[in-house]
């Protein structure tokens, strides 16, 4: 290979790290996490614990200066696109899960089999549903609508359904504490946004390249320490390469089904393409910017936290991925 050619490799190589810098970082947060717990654990020379919970509350009142209630109106009409997507979110993931655990998740280690119970309970994400239903020119009002109510019935919901069906597994939860919890971390701060937007919200677009940042940074904070606390309990130690490929195969497998079943049952009930688009993204993805925090409140006694979370963050990066190239697809369809 030539000077020149290995210049250009190099230079795409870099531009491509650039590019996927989140996922990089993802990856990073782990194998630091991993070289030195001490440094990242609860309570540790970083202090990551408490930069999460500032972090935590900005992130969500940013979210709240974001909300546009006039784009939630334009999206109201679509009740039949409304009422699929909650229950895909809600109903269906949960039900995959019941099923799953019923054939496999006696052959799961506890808390990875509570890891994909937590994923099937998430809400829908923001940013990448409505981003993916913009592209494949979709409808995109209703994808802003159903992605922002699945993200405020989750506040209630995850945390009720996770109690539910963890309940019998011995992760008991103090339901209404962690309610609460939920509320005066995510909610509140949701809500001064939104009383807010009216002031900043000029400033919230002008410098909405910057904010989406914090979202991300944030996330990469609570992954490094919620991976340096499980280390430093043991997380790589009493679990093997076996338990990755479990958790990779696992969200694999559930992404697959999700898309599948929406795209089948959204064509059976004779969507238009720009509804099924905006029912297939929203109903099938699962948030990530709030369910590691949620996570926080609701396993943060746990010490392996970090296993927790290892099938959402496989599942986020797989869905970015795959929806990515769904939405190329759409978008390729006649006007």
């Amino acid at each position: 290979m030539s000077a020149t050619r290995a210049l250009q490799w190099w230079n795409a190589f870099l531009a491509g790290l650039a590019k996927e810098w989140f996922l990089v970082g993802m990856i990073g947060a782990v194998v630091l996490a991993s070289l030195i717990p001490e440094l990242g654990r609860s309570g540790g020379l970083l202090h990551g614990d408490k930069f999460a919970d500032i972090g935590i509350a900005i992130v969500f009142f940013l979210h709240g200066l974001g909300i546009s209630l006039e784009n939630l109106r334009d999206g109201l009409s679509r009740w039949r696109v409304h009422v699929f997507v909650q229950l895909s979110t809600f109903a269906i993931f949960p039900l995959i899960w019941v099923m799953a655990y019923a054939l496999v998740g006696h052959w799961l280690p506890r808390e990875l089999a509570l890891g994909f119970c937590y994923l099937c309970a998430l809400p829908s994400t923001v940013s990448s549903s409505v981003a993916m239903t913009g592209l494949a020119r979709g409808n995109v009002p209703a994808a802003i609508f159903n992605a922002t109510l699945s993200g405020l019935l989750g506040i209630v919901l995850t945390p009720l359904l996770v109690a539910a069906f963890a309940g019998g597994e011995g992760h008991a939860l103090p339901l209404l504490d962690t309610v609460r919890g939920i509320a005066r971390m995510l909610l509140l701060p949701l809500v001064l946004g939104q009383l807010l937007r009216p002031l900043l919200h000029r400033w919230h677009h002008r410098n909405k390249r910057y904010t989406n940042l914090v979202d991300r940074w944030v996330i990469l904070i609570l992954v490094h320490t919620a991976f340096s606390d499980s280390v430093a309990s043991g997380l790589w130690r009493d679990n093997g390469v076996g338990t990755l490929v479990l958790a990779f195969v696992g969200a694999a497998l559930i992404l697959a089904l999700a898309l599948t079943l929406s795209t089948w049952l959204a064509r059976r009930l004779g969507f238009t393409v720009e509804d099924e688009i905006a029912a297939v993204f929203c109903g099938s993805k699962k948030t990530m910017a709030s369910g590691v925090p949620m996570a926080k409140l609701l396993f943060g006694a746990s010490h392996s936290l970090g296993l927790i979370l290892l099938p959402i963050m496989l599942y986020h990066q797989m869905q970015l991925f795959v929806c990515s190239m769904l939405a190329n697809r759409y978008a390729k369809r006649a006007a």
